[in-house]
């Protein structure tokens, strides 16, 4: 399949064979896998400390019975303070927890290589249709092929002025003003710094991206990926597919390059 390529002032600039990964199904199931188990991947461990809640001193009377009181441990002490409160046990005020969560819990989720590979390539191909696209919120209105293919041009620009006359020529300056429309949040999110999502705009997609990642630096939303540091998760964030993609004509050599096994199966019955 042939798709239209753009320089980076909206001209057309020719046609492109698109590689074989763009005919991969689109599998919503595995992508949302494949996202849920690389996001345990940044899960922080935690825990609590052996003795927490049971640093005090408590007992039970001895014996437990015949006293005309409960047998739950009470704090000692000659006086004052706790002294004779329940304490140190799961149902008393300031005592352990009953199931504390634990470090050694398995939290890193484990995904075959041939799955995951199967989910990036099904993620990539469905940045060719604008269905998908729209249907996760983007504006894409008067943009007519997918995917979106720009000269390698685009891939030495480093300011931020002229990647916005490039995002205006392209038509996609209506996806980064959507964003604008966030409200702030009040409350607790907002005293812990969390007052304002960051919502996902544009991803570029690029062979060597070390240029225009200076110049998005000050634009909310957009973000470039070098094809080698591609993963569903840049191409479907919290496993809704599928973002608004730009790649450049090199990122499409290089993605042509991918390796799998179900591209083989379907090189083989064309």
């Amino acid at each position: 399949m042939k798709v239209t390529t753009y320089t980076t002032t909206g001209t057309k600039d020719g046609e492109i064979e698109l590689p074989v990964i763009f005919s991969t199904p689109f599998r919503r199931e595995l992508i949302h896998k494949a996202c849920t188990n690389l996001t345990s991947h940044k899960f922080q461990p935690q825990g609590r400390h052996p003795s927490a809640g049971q640093d005090v001193v408590a007992d039970s009377n001895d014996p437990p019975t015949g006293q005309g009181v409960s047998r739950v441990a009470r704090a000692q002490g000659g006086g004052g303070g706790r002294q004779g409160q329940g304490a140190e046990v799961a149902s008393t005020r300031g005592g352990r927890q009953a199931h504390p969560p634990i470090v050694g819990k398995v939290i890193y989720k484990k995904l075959n290589k041939k799955e995951n590979k199967l989910a990036l390539c099904s993620a990539i191909a469905a940045t060719a249709s604008k269905e998908l696209v729209e249907l996760r919120g983007h504006k894409v209105e008067g943009i007519e092929s997918f995917p979106i293919i720009v000269s390698d041009e685009i891939e030495g620009v480093s300011k931020a002025s002229e990647i916005s006359k490039i995002l205006d020529s392209l038509k996609l300056t209506q996806d980064t003003t959507r964003l604008e429309s966030r409200k702030s949040r009040s409350g607790q999110s907002r005293l812990r710094g969390r007052s304002k999502k960051v919502g996902k705009s544009v991803l570029f997609v690029t062979k060597n991206g070390s240029e225009i990642s200076k110049a998005i630096g000050a634009l909310p939303g957009i973000e470039v990926k070098n094809v080698k540091d591609l993963s569903v998760l840049d191409l479907a964030p919290g496993s809704h597919p599928i973002r608004l993609t730009v790649y450049s004509k090199s990122a499409i050599e290089e993605i042509a390059k991918i390796k799998s096994t179900h591209l083989e199966l379907m090189v083989k019955t064309q």
